[in-house]
């Protein structure tokens, strides 16, 4: 939102009351609470009335310092509040000066000036960002003086300014589809299902990464307005409605640290199970289909020798008008619970759609509008709508018992067979309403999808254990990490709406999402055959891989025989990759940095990858660029160093951008130097022993440089750790495995001999098969 006319004015009718000195301080449990008069103190007069601001700042962990401003302190606290990770620390230290207040935690510091309150954060000595005059300000929108002000929060906003240095960029937010930078935008933090194509988002995160290596996180589940170096080009400014607002900047120094520490605070995404990294395959929206359809499409997969892992029944899996009542519709699948054991038998995994709306028509409507389990309108009516379902209801999951009621209802399709839920919209949630805990209806409108989510999710955690649960959700607020996997929601099946997919997925993990998912094929209307076998490379490169679509089939035959071909290979190398997806997958889980990374994230220092948003890192060492158009030409930048082609070997200097044909069966696929990576011996299945068989591919190895790859089983364990480091005319390989593995050292032709192990050579590579239990290999090299 904007309160300002340039640089000196405030919009007609607006007065801003910015803290303009510390009038006093005290220290208290680690807290540090300043009285901060909005007008200069020049006598004991002008205490007698005047807007006075109370900031307290606190430090829930090293690292991260908290920043809460209040005007009226009387106002009630409403509900909801994000769950956050907040225990007593010990990390807050307060040195006083004579001109300031200097609050640190771990080297983190604050310097808050007595006269001309000012706001300066530091790493150490290094300014990260700042806010002066009435940069944090209490703001009245409709000022007619003291004695006129009624103290509603109709007109009444806090607001925060920080400072942007030069060459400072923003990203984050949640899943964004605007420019992958955010600079010059405004940004509402407002869930809306509004596609893939425009400023709206289904998984609003009021948080900012910048590539300074801090971020900020504002605590209020409610709108967060932010203006990020647009109406002040040089600062982010946000604001919430009412008279307090809290913040939190997390200090990383690395940007990955960052998010680190975000997590630290708002939660882990939890590790999803082996089995969700497979091919999924859904029925689409809209088509007609019943058990013959669907035993068309999974037989028909396996005959053209495609791994699918998981069945996913779209809506109509339930009868028209009657979304949501979970009941098969038995017109088309007369005996559920045996066609749900005839696809297990199969080796699938079954999921299906739901969402938290009950019809007018659903069985459920008049049990849950009777016991009181739906949001309400003011005046105790259940608040209904015709927008998605006619007459449809929204379940009130501030109700226990609704929740109980919600998840013994879906329960009885998991004792059917069901493994888990694709969880639908969550979006627009009105604010016009009453909740049974008397929830803020404008704090619930983007906290919904946090309680949906999470009942769903603990109803699987009930039933399979939490290392099997996995939801396939669209909405998110902060938190929602915690609860994968998400995906990008509704999307065109074009290659700008594939595009603006992945700008969209790489805000979101450098939000606090560690995976994410998208349409293979895009969602409405249907692609062209190039747009589908282009988009299969790139989803099935990405965390977590589904054909899905709007009203038409995904299926690869549908399009024509190369996509089958296209949708096996790149199926069957994902499935090669398990070791070390798996790994990323538990990087994850324990430090919240994610699977796909933008290049920023993984290139920070390198200024060429400030803006890429057309590729990532899949892990740590393998770049991926998708092809985005019709010509079948590769554009992608490779940062400093040696690269390598996975599939053919090639290698490339990096510092420059490369443009090159691919056919339909190749996709710039390239991997960082000192980089090496874990290769299954199986590319049927998704979840097999990643640690059997398994061969370690080691590329450009560099003087003196000790690279690690690690193998988890599917129960986390490490089971097989290796290091490798080039030294003089040696390779030493140093071991903890149980297993037998095979290391190649790719373009590597002049090893003569192995000390502990056989050495094959093949090719342009030199292969070493090395036996269980041996810790350290010497490989001799030749002049």
């Amino acid at each position: 939102m904007k309160f300002s006319n340039g640089c000196w004015l405030n919009k007609e009718k607006m007065e801003t009351f910015g803290p303009s000195e510390i009038y006093y301080c005290k220290q208290e449990d680690q807290m540090v609470q300043i009285c901060a008069p909005t007008y200069p103190v020049r006598h004991r007069g002008d205490t007698l009335g005047g807007v006075n601001l109370t900031i307290q700042i606190t430090s829930p962990m090293p690292e991260v310092i908290g920043v809460k401003t209040f005007h009226y302190a009387g106002v009630q606290c409403k509900k909801p509040e994000f769950q956050l990770n907040i225990e007593k620390s010990e990390a807050l230290k307060v040195r006083e000066t004579e001109d300031s207040f200097e609050i640190t935690s771990g080297t983190l510091r604050l310097v808050i000036t007595k006269k001309d309150f000012s706001m300066t954060y530091y790493r150490n000595d290094e300014l990260l960002t700042k806010s002066t005059g009435k940069d944090l300000a209490y703001v009245k929108t409709d000022w007619r003086g003291l004695a006129y002000d009624d103290g509603l929060e109709h007109d009444t906003y806090m607001r925060q300014r920080l400072c942007l240095s030069v060459g400072e960029l923003v990203y984050g937010f949640g899943e964004r589809f605007t420019s992958f930078t955010k600079n010059g935008q405004t940004v509402d933090i407002w869930n809306d299902d509004g596609g893939t194509s425009t400023e709206q988002s289904y998984k609003n995160i009021p948080f900012y990464l910048s590539n300074r290596g801090y971020g900020v996180f504002v605590n209020h589940p409610e709108k967060v307005s932010f203006e990020v170096a647009s109406e002040t080009v040089n600062k982010v400014q946000f604001s919430v409605e009412g008279e307090s607002l809290e913040y939190f900047l997390f200090n990383g120094p690395t940007m990955k640290e960052t998010i680190m520490r975000y997590t630290d605070l708002t939660g882990k995404p939890a590790l999803v199970a082996p089995w969700t990294f497979g091919l999924w395959l859904s029925t689409s929206f809209t088509t007609q289909y019943d058990e013959v359809t669907v035993n068309s499409f999974v037989d028909g997969m396996f005959e053209r020798d495609i791994p699918l892992r998981v069945f996913h029944f779209d809506c109509f899996w339930m009868k028209e008008f009657c979304w949501s009542n979970f009941v098969w519709d038995q017109r088309v699948f007369p005996d559920p619970e045996g066609m749900l054991k005839r696809l297990k038998e199969k080796g699938l995994k079954i999921c299906v759609w739901i969402n938290p709306y009950i019809a007018q028509e659903s069985c459920l409507f008049e049990e849950g509008a009777s016991k009181g389990y739906f949001i309400k309108r003011k005046n105790g009516d259940v608040w209904q709508w015709d927008m998605w379902q006619p007459g449809m209801a929204i379940v009130d999951f501030t109700n226990p018992d609704a929740c109980s009621w919600f998840k013994e209802k879906l329960g009885v399709l998991m004792d059917m067979g069901v493994d888990c839920f694709k969880t639908d919209f969550g979006e627009r949630i009105p604010t016009d309403v009453m909740y049974y805990d008397g929830s803020d209806p404008k704090k619930m409108h983007n906290y919904y999808t946090f309680l949906y989510n999470k009942t769903v999710y603990d109803l699987i955690i009930e039933k399979r254990g939490k290392k099997e649960a996995v939801l396939f959700a669209r909405s998110a607020t902060v938190g929602g990490q915690q609860f994968p996997v998400h995906w990008g929601g509704d999307c065109w099946s074009d290659y700008e709406s594939m595009e603006e997919s992945l700008r969209g997925g790489l805000s979101l993990t450098m939000s606090g999402f560690g995976y994410w998912s998208h349409d293979i094929g895009g969602f409405e209307h249907t692609s062209t055959p190039d747009v589908y076998k282009r988009w299969a490379a790139f989803g099935l490169l990405s965390s977590h891989s589904r054909l899905h679509g709007s009203t038409s089939y995904r299926v690869p035959w549908v399009y024509d025989e190369e996509a089958v071909a296209v949708v096996s290979f790149f199926t069957k190398l994902k499935m090669s990759l398990m070791p070390y997806l798996y790994r990323y997958a538990v990087m994850a889980a324990q430090t919240g940095i994610p699977m796909m990374r933008s290049m920023v994230l993984e290139f920070t220092d390198d200024l060429n990858c400030n803006f890429l948003d057309k590729q990532y890192m899949l892990g740590d060492s393998i770049l991926v660029a998708p092809i985005f158009n019709d010509q079948s030409m590769g554009i992608y930048y490779l940062p400093e160093g040696t690269w390598t082609n996975y599939f053919t070997g090639e290698e490339k200097t990096g510092g420059k951008w490369v443009k090159e044909h691919h056919d339909y069966l190749s996709i710039p696929m390239m991997v960082k130097e000192n980089s090496i990576i874990a290769i299954g011996s199986r590319q049927d299945i998704p979840d097999y022993d990643y640690e059997k068989e398994v061969t370690f591919k080691a590329y450009c190895l560099t003087e003196g440089k000790t690279s690690t790859a690690v193998v988890y089983s599917q129960d986390t364990e490490k089971k097989i750790t290796i290091e490798i480091c080039k030294k003089a005319e040696q390779i030493l390989i140093q071991a903890e495995s149980q297993e037998d593995f095979t290391v190649v050292f790719v373009n590597v032709t002049n090893i003569s001999e192995v000390e502990n192990g056989e050495l094959v050579k093949e090719g342009s590579n030199s292969i070493v098969k090395i036996t269980k239990n041996t810790k350290q290999v010497v490989c001799q090299l030749q002049n």
